[in-house]
């Protein structure tokens, strides 16, 4: 049986055998041992004892994963009995399935579907973990900017780069170098963003550094060589741009233009983690 198909068949089979109540989820153990061909529940039960030593093993209580019940049954002609049986939570499924007999196909199937289960789980995690630290260099990386943009600025209005529109086209002239000749409407239509989004606030990681160099490096060009008046300084932010865009192109780098927007904007990720910190301390 191919990967896709035994992970379809055995997620069928496993989850349609799965039974909630109080919005817990859980697994028959006589149910379970049926479909895993142990026809006879007591040969059944040696595997649940492996099951139950590995779970204490690995440092887990067992009687969190394993709760014995009992229940009534038909045996015919309107009787009824009580038997024993077991309530299993999907860690413990995975056990009794990593400790049963290997020969059986059934088994062999199970445990590679476990695996399967295991790897995806183990990759989404992965993923939720590296996209976390994504956001978080985003949200710093973007705080820097602000803080480094005022002090552009600041150096210039000292250059004579004095009314609004003249710091639009000493930015633009910036990111004219950074981004091969684009300037902030042609990167907006670049990206793909709408008429409300930011270009800043869409910029993953690596964008957002290669615009902190730029900017960092432009105020500090400016008052090293106390460059004045608008035409010097828009051309001196230009100059820093394009050897910006110099450098990671020698580094093999991608071309900042050619880097994805962000999906989730960078106010949304504040006003996230702001809530994130005011539940935290709700619940101190």
């Amino acid at each position: 049986m191919n990967k896709n198909l035994t992970e379809t068949v055995h997620h069928q089979t496993f989850e349609s055998l799965k039974q909630e109540e109080n919005e817990s989820e859980f697994w028959s153990a006589r149910k379970l041992s049926k479909v895993l061909e142990y026809y006879e529940y007591r040969n059944f039960l040696p595997v649940i004892e492996k099951a139950k030593v590995a779970c204490k093993n690995s440092g887990h209580d067992i009687d969190d994963h394993f709760v014995d019940i009992h229940e009534m049954v038909d045996i015919g002609s309107g009787a009824r009995r009580q038997v024993s049986d077991l309530r299993l939570s999907r860690y413990a499924c995975y056990l009794v399935v990593q400790n049963g007999d290997p020969t059986k196909s059934v088994i062999a199937n199970g445990q590679t579907y476990f695996a399967i289960q295991t790897r995806r789980q183990e990759l989404s995690d992965n993923q939720t973990f590296q996209q976390l630290k994504e956001d978080e260099k985003r949200l710093f990386l973007r705080n820097e900017l602000r803080e480094h943009n005022k002090q552009l600025v600041e150096t210039a209005q000292q250059a004579g780069v004095e009314t609004t529109f003249d710091f639009a086209v000493f930015q633009n002239h910036g990111y004219r170098g950074l981004y091969g000749g684009l300037d902030a409407k042609n990167i907006h239509q670049r990206k793909g963003l709408k008429k409300n989004e930011k270009i800043l606030d869409h910029m993953g990681s690596t964008e957002l550094a290669a615009n902190l160099f730029r900017a960092t490096q432009t105020e500090e060009k400016l008052r090293r060589e106390n460059v004045q008046g608008k035409s010097k300084a828009n051309e001196t932010h230009f100059q820093v741009g394009r050897k910006v865009r110099q450098t990671i192109e020698e580094l093999g780098g991608t071309m900042p233009e050619d880097l994805p927007a962000a999906e989730k904007s960078i106010r949304l990720l504040e006003k996230q983690t702001n809530e994130k910190s005011i539940k935290h301390k709700d619940e101190l």
